[in-house]
């Protein structure tokens, strides 16, 4: 099976089933590829019985390759990746996005959750 991105925001129904089944955004970061601005990627998963198998997201911009294996880790153009072990929250940077959708529920939610994270005091 197959679900893409693109399909699903045109207003196509997708069901995840138990199939091995590949998801696929072929433009990660529409929104930004419309606007000229350089993060975009080529995203891939492939998941069996609902649960994610591998990953591989092509930064196409910065040439670089990101893949991850269950159970395997994850990697960049081939170099184990690991996560820096700080503990310290106020010592660690906070990165979000906000989405496209502005349907006023969903606002909402976001500047509620963003609120949250905000009064966590973080390095930046």
């Amino acid at each position: 099976s197959f679900i893409g991105e693109e399909s699903v925001a045109a207003g196509e129904g997708s069901i995840l089933t138990d199939n091995p089944t590949w998801i696929i955004d072929p433009i990660d970061g529409t929104t930004n590829f419309v606007h000229r601005f350089p993060f975009v990627a080529v995203s891939i998963g492939f998941v069996v019985n609902k649960k994610i198998e591998f990953g591989i997201v092509y930064s196409c911009i910065e040439d670089k390759m990101y893949t991850a294996r269950k159970g395997k880790g994850a990697f960049c153009n081939g170099q184990k990746l690991k996560v820096s072990g700080q503990e310290d929250i106020t010592k660690s940077l906070l990165v979000t996005e906000l989405g496209s959708n502005r349907d006023p529920e969903t606002v909402k939610i976001i500047l509620s959750n963003m609120e949250r994270l905000l009064s966590i005091p973080i390095h930046g």
